[in-house]
């Protein structure tokens, strides 16, 4: 499978995406996202305070999944420079901001990787990775990041859909799930996971198909019983997603007839209190190239932030703070339910 961009897709657009969605959602009668804000006394959304500075440093990786919003995969070349690295950390050393979390792609794949980190840590601040696990088992030039990791006390958050191989292979590739367990006893190995060794390892959860994950709790404890028993894995705690309706999830709902059925659910779905504490309101989001987003969606939408500071270079945190932030049909993907964020359900 190639990415849509290698494909040559018209929903390698972020325009054609956000055409969609309109289009869709006017055909159905849903209202704006924006109106329905208004109706929970939330418009405009507004930052609670940039706490968490989330950078995407490249769209390579080892793996193109099905459900891939960042439409990452092998035959993507986007990646970020150490001079992009350099000016994250200068706004990373801000007061008040407490946490890098560095995303891709495959994050590991980007050449500077290890001195982003390296540096990051001589700040002092948590540091948090999204592995998608094979990386880890992909060559001899990875195979020591587990210990890389532990080394700095990165908290590392891995991609599993499912705890049984057919369902994780039907989304991620063939061989995924069988490579990742092979990665999570390793990191076991080093303490990930383990009570007490101060070494963090979450699992992120999302669905396969066109429906909304169940409950987190549930979802956890059921993981955690079958990884233990079958595959003698362990981690900390599960983060359950809701997959949102762009890049190659949208395609699927298109293909399969779903994309109007799944919209219609988000809307209907909407929570109140999920929408009060949504990712976008405590997270700053950076392209691979310096641009700055409101969340890692608006980032693959190219829905850039407006105003006097738009790239991270041009980092001011009080101006940051009070921004609007921007919304679109797709911002239902996190408040629907229980809600969605990069640290799972929110209400």
């Amino acid at each position: 499978m190639k990415s849509l961009l290698a494909r040559g897709s018209e929903l390698a657009s972020s325009k054609e995406q956000l055409k969609i969605l309109t289009e869709v959602s006017g055909k159905l009668g849903l209202p704006s996202f924006s109106d329905k804000l208004k109706e929970a006394s939330l418009y405009p959304l507004r930052p609670t305070g940039v706490d968490i500075l989330q950078v995407n440093v490249g769209k390579l990786c080892n793996q193109t999944c099905r459900h891939c919003h960042v439409d990452a995969g092998p035959d993507r070349r986007e990646i970020m420079s150490k001079e992009t690295m350099q000016e994250c950390l200068v706004a990373l050393a801000t007061p008040g901001v407490t946490t890098l979390d560095i995303t891709g792609g495959a994050p590991e794949m980007n050449p500077n990787f290890r001195w982003f980190v390296e540096e990051a840590s001589k700040l002092g601040k948590k540091i948090m990775i999204r592995c998608n696990l094979t990386i880890l088992v992909a060559g001899e030039k990875y195979r020591d990041l587990p210990e890389f990791f532990a080394e700095h006390k990165v908290e590392v958050v891995s991609s599993l859909p499912y705890f049984q191989k057919r369902r994780t292979d039907a989304q991620r590739g063939e061989g995924v799930f069988d490579r990742s367990i092979e990665a999570l006893r390793k990191l076991n190995t080093l303490g990930y996971g383990i009570p007490g060794s101060g070494l963090v390892l979450n699992l992120v959860y999302n669905p396969v198909g066109a429906f909304f994950a169940g409950g987190q709790s549930t979802l956890e404890n059921d993981f955690k019983k079958e990884l233990k028993q079958i595959h003698d894995v362990q981690f900390n705690s599960l983060f359950a997603l809701t997959n949102m309706p762009i890049s190659r999830f949208l395609e699927s709902l298109i293909e399969n007839g779903n994309i109007d059925a799944y919209l219609e659910k988000l809307v209907t779905s909407f929570n109140p209190m999920a929408a009060s504490g949504v990712m976008c309101r405590n997270t700053l989001s950076v392209g691979w190239d310096g641009s700055l987003y409101d969340c890692d969606f608006n980032q693959m939408l190219d829905m850039k932030i407006e105003g006097k500071v738009s790239k991270i270079s041009e980092f001011n945190k009080s101006v940051l703070d009070s921004r609007e932030i921007l919304l679109h049909q797709h911002c239902y993907g996190c408040t629907a339910g229980a809600g969605s964020s990069c640290g799972g359900s929110i209400a």
